[in-house]
């Protein structure tokens, strides 16, 4: 007697064969060949999505075009408050233009950047190619809010930061179909060099060394020092630090400290001496995590000042744990557009001690 439940037992076991089998197939079909079943072939849509990167020679460059006006008001909007109205930037980060002159546009390379008396290389005297502008500022800016801009804005801004070095007229308008021609007034286009052994693989390299096969984990310490005829040559350096931005130097009118904690010299070296690598005391904190690149005692820069803070939360309850999360966790709108990013790499007790510091001064 033929029983039921072997007849199911087989209709399934066929159903499973069958089921694997096409779902084999159509991953061999669409997968690579040398992996089978693993994986797609992306589809034209996600390669375009990713292939965004613009050449020197233009291949990969949208069609648009913008002009310095528009430029201008977009630059006001959303690129000013880092970079400067006029591309000299707010002491944080390097101006964008300066530096060049009409000769420069004529022979291609800069002459200022031999001047040892040049005090800021700007973004034009570096940079050789219109190109590298474009696809920079369409990738990654504004900062906030990166791949926002359309090519029409991208062109626009590129052909207003052009004007800032009077490389273009203030009634230009940039587009593909004349960015080529720019190229060929880009300041700095013949300062490019390929004789180094960066670009080949054959050229002989700016430093040497053996290749580390076996135990290659060790630890270097970087350093440095100045010799004690130079130790003062300019002045206290100490005393020539910003308010803001990274704090560097130490007290050179004084002999340098022996030994810091974890330090053979002064490479470690704070402003003024005070010296306290291994505690966390909240100015030593506010320095060593950046803190200070963004936030000024007394002035607003990319972030509120710490006055200003003490002042908004004044008397407000909960202030301490409120900031405490905002520190954790970044957010933006409450200062401005451009957001905090988050700092989880502090402790609790350290987020504490910068936060009651930032709100009491203690």
């Amino acid at each position: 007697m033929f029983r039921l439940d072997k007849l199911f037992a087989h209709l399934v076991l066929l159903s499973l064969a069958v089921f694997s089998a096409q779902l084999a197939y159509a991953q061999n079909t669409q997968g690579p060949t040398k992996f089978p079943g693993i994986g797609r072939n992306a589809t034209p849509a996600e390669v375009i999505a990713w292939d965004i990167d613009v050449r020197p020679d233009f291949k990969g460059l949208p069609k648009g075009s913008g002009s310095v006006a528009q430029g201008q008001v977009i630059w006001e909007s959303k690129c000013a408050s880092c970079h400067g109205v006029f591309g000299e930037s707010n002491e944080i980060f390097t101006p964008i233009a300066g530096g060049t002159t009409v000769d420069d546009i004529k022979t291609g390379k800069v002459a200022s950047l031999a001047d040892r008396k040049q005090p800021q290389r700007t973004t034009l005297m570096k940079v050789p190619t219109v190109s590298t502008l474009w696809d920079y500022i369409y990738r990654a800016m504004p900062w906030n809010a990166p791949r926002s801009l359309t090519p029409d804005d991208t062109y626009a801004l590129v052909a207003f930061i052009l004007s800032l070095g009077d490389i273009v007229p203030d009634d230009f308008v940039l587009s593909n179909a004349n960015i080529a021609e720019i190229q060929k007034k880009m300041p700095n286009r013949n300062g490019m060099t390929r004789d180094h052994g960066f670009w080949s693989v054959n050229g002989k390299p700016d430093v040497n060394s053996q290749a580390c096969m076996t135990n290659c984990v060790k630890f270097v310490q970087i350093g440095s020092t100045l010799p004690d005829f130079a130790r003062n040559a300019h002045g206290n350096i100490a005393e020539q630090n910003r308010l803001y931005g990274p704090y560097r130097g130490s007290d050179s009118s004084k002999p340098p400290i022996a030994k810091l904690p974890g330090s053979t010299g002064e490479g470690l070296a704070h402003a003024g001496d005070t010296h306290a690598a291994s505690t966390k005391g909240p100015s030593a904190l506010f320095r060593s995590e950046n803190c200070s690149a963004c936030h000024a005692p007394n002035a607003k820069l990319v972030g509120p000042s710490i006055t200003a803070i003490a002042a908004k939360y004044q008397g407000q309850g909960g202030a301490q744990e409120q900031l405490m999360a905002k520190v954790k966790n970044g957010g933006s709108g409450v200062w401005g557009a451009i957001p905090m990013p988050p700092q989880s790499q502090l402790s609790d007790e350290d987020r504490a001690i910068l936060v009651r510091w930032m709100l009491t001064g203690q």
